[in-house]
């Protein structure tokens, strides 16, 4: 079976980014994955199988648990298959780079200039609040 095949199944995907968090047991992704697609126990084995043996998970033994773990290698082989493509989307995704930080820097020039004016609009309205203050007590 094909990397992408295996990675086109959202199950399947989803205990990748559960196991991209660091070793899992099979009952704890068995529960999410449960409780997130509604699908039995054994159909989660069944997807566990089929990771492991295509190589995208790694299986140890802990007493009587199974705790599985993510194999970098198949997943580097499998975004190494999209390197011919990436001509096609790079220069956009550079570009939305460009852009994203353009308007962080000009946000941050902004409010740069605006903290001048603040910060004299906060002193006069501390000096009209100790004129308030003295009058009050002449009367």
């Amino acid at each position: 079976m094909h990397a992408l095949d295996i990675l086109g199944d959202p199950v399947r995907r989803r205990i990748l980014e559960l196991l991209s968090d660091g070793e899992r047991s099979a009952g704890d992704i068995g529960e999410i994955v449960q409780r997130e697609f509604g699908i039995s126990q054994p159909a989660v084995s069944q997807h566990l199988r089929v990771l492991r043996e295509s190589g995208f998970a790694l299986v140890r033994a802990d007493g009587t648990r199974r705790i599985y773990a993510l194999e970098p290698d198949q997943l580097e082989a499998a975004a190494s298959w999209f390197d011919p493509f990436r001509r096609f989307w790079q220069p956009r995704l550079d570009a939305l780079g460009t852009e994203l930080a353009r308007g962080r820097r000009q946000r941050r020039l902004a409010e740069d200039r605006a903290a001048p004016a603040n910060e004299a609009s906060a002193a006069a309205n501390d000096t009209d609040d100790n004129d308030d203050t003295t009058d009050d007590k002449e009367n």
